[in-house]
Formats: C-alpha cells, structure tokens, sequence
C-alpha cells in the first residue's frame, strides 16, 4: 500500500509537480447517513444505485481510491457475526438490508480501478443510550465493557477483552473481502466534554500497575490497539495495509518543542491520548491522513506549518503520508473567508508538493466531491489531476 514513490519534476516547481503515483482519495461516510445511504430505510437497489453513483464520481474526478465507512457505530456494512447490520442502512440497527453493501463496494471499486479502503470506527457504540441498541448487541450483553461519556457511548479502551473484541469485529471483514486496506479516522478515546471526566478508574486500578498516571496508560492502551492490529493484518498473509487518520495535531510546540507550531485547542497525545507520532516512527501503520482541516494562515493551525511538520515525521519511515482535506469547508457561508475562496484548497496541494514526503490527499467527502458546492473540486482537478493515475504501492 505505501513505499516509495518518485517525483517527475523537481520539488517545489508547484501545480507542475507530478508523483507516478500518488494517493486520491474521498472519505464515503454512513455515520448518520451523512454521504450514504442518503436516508435510511431506500431499498437494496437503490442503496446500491447510490453507491455506483459515488464509485463513478470518484472515477469522473479522477481520484483512485474510496475509504468507506463499514462499522460506524459498532454495527456492521456487511453480514458480521460479531455485529449488528448497520442502522444506516434500514434505519433500524440489525435489520438485513437485503444485499451485501462491502462486499458490493469492493467489487464494484475494483472494477473501475479504484482501491476500497474499508473505514472501521473501533470503539464508537452509539450517540444514545443502550437502549436504542439492537437486541443481542454485545455492548447490551456486555454492559461493563461500556463507557458512557457526553452522552454518547463508547467500548472501554482500557479492558483487554474489548482490545481483542473490537479487533476481532473489525478483522471479520478484512478476512472475508479483498479490501485494499484497514482505515481508522480520529476517534480513539472520545473527544473532550467541558466538566465532564470519563469514568475508567475501576480499570486503572486493575490495569495500570506500571504507569506513572492515568494518561501514560490510557495511551499505552491506544498503542496496544494499533501494535495488535497491524500485527494481526501482516499475519493475515495477504497485501493489506493498514491506515490511519489523526486529529491534525499531535501536539502544540507550547505543550512539546518536538510539537508544530500550533494553537490547537485538541492536540491528539493528550486529549485522544493517540500518540500518532510514535505510531508513524515505530512502522505500525503504513499510512497516515492527518485531517489537516484548516486554511492556510489561519492562526491556531495553519495549513502552511501543518504539512512540513507532518512531512518531517514520516521522513525515513517509509510510512505514506497524505493529507486530509476540508473539502467540506468550501463554500460554507458559516466557515472563515479563506473558504470561501474557490482556489483555496487548490492552493493546498500547490504548497504540498514541495514536499517529497507528501503522496497525496484525500477529501472529506464524499457528498461534496460530487456535489462541488463552489467549484473548488473541479479547481482541484483541472490544476493537479489532469489524467487518472495509480496509488501508491
């Protein structure tokens, strides 16, 4: 999935910069049905109408890869014997749609000649109480593996029955279908909740003999994840990489003088406790799509010092680096002036070229690459995708 990939022209010589190979892709996001289905309840053909729909905008853009979320909410996109079918399908979770959704989305990817990254969500349950879950989820026949924080409900990272539960769910599919890769967005421990603390004392008492605080071990836990899982691909015997995609800051410079230079109120080390940075340096994954989802000059975070930082990380590693991209900003009246300037996310690929450790970039998402709200995807294209070109290996 990752190597080395050669630049045809010399860094730095901008929109004229060409890779042999470089990674683009669009994020397909079901959570909520924020891409697709486009409401719960349609029927197998027309889920799979709308999903053709999505493969053939990739092709049109002429991106090569589509990262499709397969396990939203510890519910499944395809027959699991581990998980419920997914609420976003019928909208009601554990209901069979009909069809197999993944294993349609890789054949049908394969067959225009993109690559299916299938988009795991490992610790996430639901946005509401147990309740709402399907008779016979595990998260109801398991309550103690449960944590309940902001209202939301999430699998305890800290038990090491949940570790190997969620991986075992998560590998049930990787096992079953030729996907190109295991992909993981920026939910680890859950994001912060002003006045509210998550409740995993019982567990650090259990299992935190040997760390010096809660956040060394809470972030060991994370590690374990990602160590155990891409040990457990490479076992699979087959070529499937492994991907992740952080928050964009790992840490401010202010925090750590090994940090970016950032004001960032979230920063992934110590409040997702996702040590991304070690995950890079020590090979578990063989790629990273930090969600770099700001303009360039905008202060906390600017586009600008986020790329080289990033670049600087992956060097030597041989870890593919590509660059997650705000499409879903432009245009929007509610997001800073930058966005609403078309050629803004046109300029952020002419500014990652300069750096080699860049192999491309993927967008957030699908909806927008296909609906183009301001014409900022058909900039992108005409500047930096003049034909179709191959992933990196």
């Amino acid at each position: 999935m990752t190597g080395a990939s050669a630049r045809t022209t010399a860094p730095g010589s901008g929109v004229g910069a060409r890779r042999t190979r470089e990674f683009r892709g669009m994020w397909l996001a079901t959570v909520a049905n924020r891409d697709w289905p486009s409401r719960p309840g349609l029927t197998a053909g027309e889920q799979r109408a709308e999903l053709l729909t999505h493969l053939d905008t990739a092709v049109a853009r002429r991106l090569n890869a589509v990262v499709l979320q397969v396990r939203p909410t510890a519910d499944a996109l395809w027959p699991s014997p581990y998980e419920p079918w997914a609420q976003c399908l019928t909208g009601v979770q554990g209901r069979d749609p009909g069809w197999d959704p993944l294993g349609t989305a890789v054949e049908e990817a394969h067959a225009r000649g993109l690559e299916l990254h299938a988009w795991f969500n490992p610790y996430r349950i639901a946005h509401t109480d147990p309740a709402h879950l399907a008779p016979g989820h595990p998260a109801r026949l398991n309550p103690e593996w449960v944590l309940p924080y902001g209202g939301k409900l999430y699998y305890h990272p800290g038990l090491p029955e949940v570790r190997r539960f969620v991986q075992d769910a998560m590998l049930d599919a990787v096992r079953r279908y030729d996907v190109d890769a295991v992909h993981w967005d920026d939910y680890f421990y859950p994001y912060p909740v002003a006045g509210q603390a998550l409740d995993d004392d019982a567990a650090f008492a259990e299992y935190g003999g040997g760390f010096p605080d809660k956040a060394s071990w809470r972030r060991n836990n994370v590690d374990l994840l990602v160590s155990e899982t891409a040990g457990r691909i490479r076992a699979l015997g087959r070529r499937v990489g492994f991907g992740v995609s952080p928050f964009g800051v790992w840490r401010n410079a202010t925090t750590d003088p090994e940090g970016s230079d950032t004001r960032a109120g979230v920063q992934s080390y110590d409040d997702l406790y996702a040590d991304t940075r070690r995950w890079v340096r020590e090979g578990w994954i063989d790629y990273i799509v930090p969600q770099v989802y700001w303009n360039i000059g905008f202060a906390a975070a600017d586009y600008a010092a986020l790329v080289p930082w990033w670049d600087g990380v992956v060097r030597g590693t041989g870890v593919g680096l590509y660059i997650g991209e705000a499409l879903h900003k432009c245009g929007d009246p509610a997001q800073p002036a930058a966005w609403q300037d078309p050629r803004e996310l046109s300029r952020h690929l002419t500014l990652a070229a300069r750096y080699d450790g860049v192999r491309g970039h993927c967008y957030f998402s699908a909806k927008e690459v296909g609906v183009d709200r301001d014409g900022a995807m058909d900039l992108v294209v005409a500047d930096h995708y003049p034909a179709r070109a191959r992933p990196p290996r």
